[in-house]
């Protein structure tokens, strides 16, 4: 059996338009302690990351202070985002996130698999790199227990792979609990249980902001 405890990163601060370097707010770093100390007693054996800054800056706590070297794999990044969700900041030369626009976008992307603007990418693209990603994974670490810093989208595509069902409203049940935690485990390339973690008491982290990129 392998098991997979996929980490969706904390806060991160939206106010940086590159997603790939877009790090975590203050929160988000104090909130890594969560993943930290829930990962403590797991016996993790491989570390794995998005290559994107707040994905692999939310398990460096964890990795530090047991001595893993985070591996990125570029595959596992969020969706590219379609600019109709951004507007440009004249004033402040920056894009600026709306949040409306995200969630109305998404819910289209939710409900057609293989819909995108000129520049984004649809659901099924970013589902079929991460699940390509996510298998040669298992082939290369079959039988162990790893950790895998990831994002919102990216991971509820990777969800709705394995259960149909998971849709457009657990998407956005999930989008303000940041950091959160999804395990699965594997017979194989077979996933035989899901089970998504909620690491915060209060049930959401109602502090945070939808993570569109």
């Amino acid at each position: 059996m392998t098991t997979i405890y996929f980490i969706r990163h904390a806060e991160a601060d939206n106010t940086i338009s590159d997603s790939r370097v877009r790090p975590l707010t203050q929160r988000g770093l104090d909130d890594r302690q969560l993943v930290t100390d829930f990962l403590a007693d797991k016996k993790i054996e491989i570390v794995l990351s998005s290559p994107y800054k707040r994905a692999i800056d939310t398990i460096a706590g964890f990795a530090d202070k047991h001595g893993f070297e985070i591996e990125t794999i570029e595959d596992f990044r969020e969706r590219a985002s379609d600019s109709v969700c951004e507007y440009w900041d004249s004033d402040d030369n920056r894009s600026v996130f709306i949040p409306e626009k995200f969630a109305d976008f998404s819910r289209r992307q939710w409900t057609d698999f293989s819909y995108t603007l000129s520049d984004g990418e649809c659901l099924s693209e970013v589902q079929a790199r991460n699940i390509a990603a996510l298998n040669q994974v298992l082939e290369r670490h079959k039988d162990k227990i790893i950790v895998i810093g990831t994002h919102g989208t990216a991971l509820s595509t990777i969800i709705n792979h394995y259960d149909s069902t998971y849709g457009f409203e657990d998407y956005m049940a999930m989008v303000y609990i940041t950091p959160w935690v999804v395990r699965m485990d594997f017979d194989d390339k077979i996933c035989r249980k899901i089970e998504k973690i909620d690491l915060f008491d209060s049930g959401t982290n109602l502090g945070s902001q939808p993570d569109h990129a």
